[in-house]
């Protein structure tokens, strides 16, 4: 029992020591509080799986002194996105934006799903209308022995 609660105690201090965003915070509020959302809406392009906020790796936090310069230098969130895309393409965001190309993934899975309905409709519609064998096989059973 002593040696969890020591191995607990060790992992609670532990934690603010690995911070991973090691940058100093913005005076005003408001700047820290679009830093923290921004960095939480751009994907790690190392990780793939992660925000760069929750990255440790070298990429991560160069993109997030990029976005701390940026935002430093007065840019609006919309001027740091389009930085974002530009440099790395659209897979950068975790929402990326809205365009054709993303319409038509976010469209495609309902129309084949649709297609697919009428597909088995369709087939189903039509076997109903086929006359049943089971009629025919009946009759020529009982009438030939066995």
């Amino acid at each position: 029992m002593r040696r969890f609660l020591i191995l607990a105690v060790a992992a609670f201090s532990f934690g603010p020591v690995a911070a991973i965003d090691s940058g100093q915070a913005f005076d005003d509020p408001v700047l820290q509080a679009r830093y923290e959302t921004l960095i939480s809406e751009v994907r790690c392009l190392k990780c793939q799986n992660q925000s760069i906020k929750d990255s440790n790796v070298f990429l991560a936090s160069d993109l997030r002194r990029e976005i701390r310069r940026l935002i430093t230098e007065g840019k609006t969130d919309a001027e740091i996105v389009d930085f974002l895309v530009t440099r790395y393409g659209e897979f950068a965001l975790y929402r990326p934006r809205t365009t054709g190309k993303t319409l038509i993934l976010w469209i495609a899975p309902f129309l084949l799903v649709l297609l697919g309905g009428f597909a088995m409709f369709r087939v189903v519609r039509h076997r109903m209308s086929m006359p049943l064998d089971d009629d025919t096989a009946i009759a020529a059973k009982e009438g030939s022995p066995e």
